[in-house]
């Protein structure tokens, strides 16, 4: 099962120099029964995009909890065993834990199939999403406008191999 480990920088700089994505618990985003639901779709490629959106959202909640964090969405695309992977059958229908699944221990970095990461163009508008997000959580329409601009940047695709290049955008 593939699944969309949400990071910040300095999260995948600290797991770069670990080996792995550890964790007691490590939550992300997966094609789940609940995801595949909502979505009202049988294209894998088009539920996996899901997923990998809502992993960039949680990204983006680990960037409003810290300050100091480069302003870029990070997600790092790892697969897993099927039975790895565990949705919360409690949660299942709530939108906030759509395509959410823990993971039990640490994932080896090395393991990973590739990392996702906005461009330095999307920086000001992330910026401003992290900003905005309590406000929109809220239910300000004008904050929500302003999260779901974050959204119009495509994370860019990167080979695990580049992740030493990516952690020095952390500094």
């Amino acid at each position: 099962m593939r699944v969309y480990v949400p990071l910040t920088l300095p999260g995948l700089a600290e797991a770069h120099k670990a080996g792995e994505l550890e964790a007691e618990s490590l939550v992300a985003y997966a094609v789940t029964p609940a995801l595949r639901e909502w979505y009202l779709s049988d294209d894998i490629e088009e539920l996996e995009y899901a997923a990998l959106n809502r992993a960039a959202l949680a990204s983006l909640r680990l960037l409003a909890a810290d300050g100091g964090a480069a302003r870029r969405r990070v997600v790092v695309a790892v697969d897993v065993p099927d039975r790895a992977a565990v949705a919360d059958p409690d949660r299942g229908l709530d939108p906030a834990a759509l395509g959410e699944v823990r993971i039990a221990g640490g994932v080896v970095l090395a393991k990973a199939a590739a990392v996702h990461v906005d461009s330095d163009d999307a920086e000001t508008d992330v910026a401003a999403a992290a900003e905005a997000l309590a406000a929109a959580d809220g239910g300000d329409d004008d904050a929500q406008f302003v999260v779901d601009g974050a959204e119009d940047h495509e994370l860019l695709w990167f080979a695990t191999q580049e992740i030493p290049n990516l952690v020095g955008l952390a500094d």
